[in-house]
């Protein structure tokens, strides 16, 4: 299998948190607000990446395509699966909760969202973060596309989009969480999260997997 970016630059990915800690933390809290307060035993970081938000959230499994990352992530006692979200390796409804931080945008997002309702249970829960294309920060991984060892090939979504493309998947109940207010080197201090969306650059959507019999 041929080795993406992820593969040959692990170490600087996962680097970026340290450099960037009180943006790391304010995503962190933004996600933590809308996690459910209950416990559950079958729960999958789709897009794990070196495990930072699974690990920090309590999700148990982390899916990802990069063994690189994997490796990383099983350091941090996440259980790793080898995969793709678009053909997931995991039984119909057997996940309580899915949940996708900055990946979907590398994903072909229907397909993902398609098997991620698949293999949640009736009423689990799905928390998809991403950084919304059409706010600063958005604008500026846009410009940098070209450059960048990791947005080259992407496309970002704005909330809208995501909303919808959730909604035609089976996804309702939707709640929102927006942070990252200031560009990332003038973020000092964690973030306080707010309600909606349209001032945050980072933008976190919880929605219930809907199965009608």
């Amino acid at each position: 299998m041929k080795r993406t970016a992820f593969d040959i630059h692990t170490e600087k990915y996962d680097i970026w948190y340290d450099e960037n800690p009180a943006v790391y933390a304010s995503e962190l809290e933004a996600i933590r607000e809308l996690m459910p307060s209950k416990i559950f035993h079958n729960s999958i970081e789709i897009g794990v990446g070196t495990g930072r938000f699974a690990s920090e959230l309590g999700v148990t499994y982390g899916l990802d395509p990069s063994e690189g990352m994997l490796k990383i992530a099983d350091s941090r006692k996440v259980e790793c699966i080898k995969g793709v979200a678009e053909k997931l390796p995991v039984k119909n409804s057997s996940m309580e909760l899915a949940l996708m931080v900055t990946s979907l945008c590398f994903m072909d997002a229907e397909k993902a969202l398609n098997e991620t309702y698949r293999v949640l249970a009736p009423e689990g829960f799905l928390i998809v973060a991403f950084v919304e294309r059409n706010r600063p920060l958005g604008e500026e991984y846009r410009k940098r596309k070209a450059e960048s060892s990791f947005y080259k090939k992407i496309g970002f979504h704005t909330t809208d989009e995501v909303l919808s493309m959730l909604k035609e998947h089976g996804f309702e109940d939707m709640l929102i969480k927006q942070t990252l207010f200031k560009p990332l080197k003038m973020i000092r201090d964690t973030e306080k999260p707010e309600e909606g969306f349209g001032k945050g650059s980072f933008v976190v959507i919880r929605a219930r997997s809907i199965k009608h019999e």
